[in-house]
């Protein structure tokens, strides 16, 4: 496979992937905050991750969160959330949005729909450009 055909479709596969992410987390922020329960939870730790970007080494640093709370139903609840204020240590208390059922979906962060949903369609708005223009490279 030639590397001109196989380059598009790295890039092609990349965007689908991060697609898929952006829309999953959305999914997870819109039933957390839409279900209408909140509990008080824990921040249990928090950590970074880095990884290289480039040849050039530059750093790239997401800060985590752990959390725990207790259901309404007496469930004990443990997650972990990218991002969220650089000023939240171990111990402090938050308030945890969250959905019942059998997959809990929660987050500490406040709800913010318009703001998530105009990031949300801002990135795969970029995305579609990135797939837009790979497909063009690929049909040429």
């Amino acid at each position: 496979m030639n590397l001109l055909v196989l380059a598009p479709l790295l890039v092609i596969v990349g965007v689908l992937y991060a697609a898929y992410d952006v829309l999953r987390d959305w999914l997870r922020l819109h039933r957390a905050w839409g279900s209408g329960l909140v509990a008080e939870g824990r921040c249990l730790r928090t950590y970074t991750s880095t990884r290289c970007v480039g040849e050039q080494g530059m750093d790239h640093t997401v800060r985590h969160h752990v959390y725990e709370f207790m259901t309404a139903d007496g469930r004990g609840v443990r997650f972990a959330e990218r991002g969220g204020p650089v000023c939240r240590i171990a111990g402090d208390f938050v308030t945890v949005y969250y959905s019942a059922g059998a997959t809990v979906a929660a987050t500490a962060v406040p709800p913010r729909p318009v703001r998530q949903a105009a990031s949300t369609l801002g990135m795969l708005g970029f995305l579609g450009v990135v797939a837009v223009f790979a497909v063009f490279i690929l049909a040429r």
